[in-house]
């Protein structure tokens, strides 16, 4: 294995993975430093979602390797993945599925009480984070009564709250209108950056480059542009920005 370099949170090489024997990451590599903002663009079908399914561990690569903070992912166990997930990474997708049964606060809360956070904690961060995304007068209110930016805007509170490491967001503006978009994007860009969160966001929405630090285009599973992996022997360099 070739160790990634030192100053990358989150590191992959030639990642490689398909469906039944149909590809959808071909030899796929990047980088992403703390903090940074980095997005995934392409086309629908293009490998976006399962290129952030392999670097946040749900899925095992055919082949390839992945790094968090200098440890490999692709060697974990599949209970230490989970682990991992929950404890250190956050996901947001392109609908928030937030439980219906809770309140707000209680939906933004829960990761934090299943990692057994007392409930006063987890009652005020969630309430922080409410606030923090002007949304903090809607604590008591239930899932079906928000709008679908605001149902958004509590998914990104709920995954912001845990303090993860990484966030990784599939699409989080696919079903919002353009004005929406752009205020959901500011919302957890601004977020991510107070809290030097590292944000590798896939989506096929222009207005996110905006926002962004840097970018990977992928198309049907290969990255455009990029520059060769190291071989075997290490000769070569992992292209780690568009």
């Amino acid at each position: 294995m070739v160790a990634p370099p030192d100053n990358d949170v989150l590191w992959a090489r030639t990642l490689t993975y398909a469906y039944r024997g149909s590809p959808a990451l071909v030899g796929v590599s990047l980088g992403a430093r703390e903090g940074e903002i980095l997005t995934v663009h392409g086309p629908r079908g293009a490998g976006k979602t399962t290129l952030l399914k392999c670097l946040s561990g749900q899925l095992a690569p055919d082949h390839g390797e992945v790094w968090f903070n200098s440890r490999p992912v692709h060697t974990l166990s599949t209970a230490r993945r989970e682990r991992l997930r929950r404890e250190r990474f956050a996901w947001i997708g392109s609908e928030p599925a937030l439980v219906p049964e809770l309140t707000v606060w209680e939906n933004v809360a829960l990761p934090l009480m299943l990692r057994r956070a007392g409930r006063r904690v987890a009652k005020h961060t969630a309430r922080e984070w409410l606030d923090r995304l002007d949304i903090g007068d809607l604590w008591r209110a239930r899932p079906a009564a928000l709008l679908q930016s605001q149902r958004q805007r509590v998914a990104i509170a709920r995954a912001l709250a845990g303090a993860p490491a990484v966030l990784f967001a599939d699409e989080p503006t696919a079903p919002l209108h353009r004005a929406d978009r752009g205020q959901v994007l500011r919302t957890l860009t601004a977020a991510a950056r107070s809290h030097g969160i590292t944000v590798l966001l896939a989506t096929h929405d222009e207005e996110a480059a905006e926002f962004a630090d840097s970018a990977v285009t992928l198309v049907d599973g290969r990255r455009v542009g990029a520059i060769p992996a190291p071989d075997a022997e290490g000769r070569g360099a992992c292209s780690v920005s568009a």
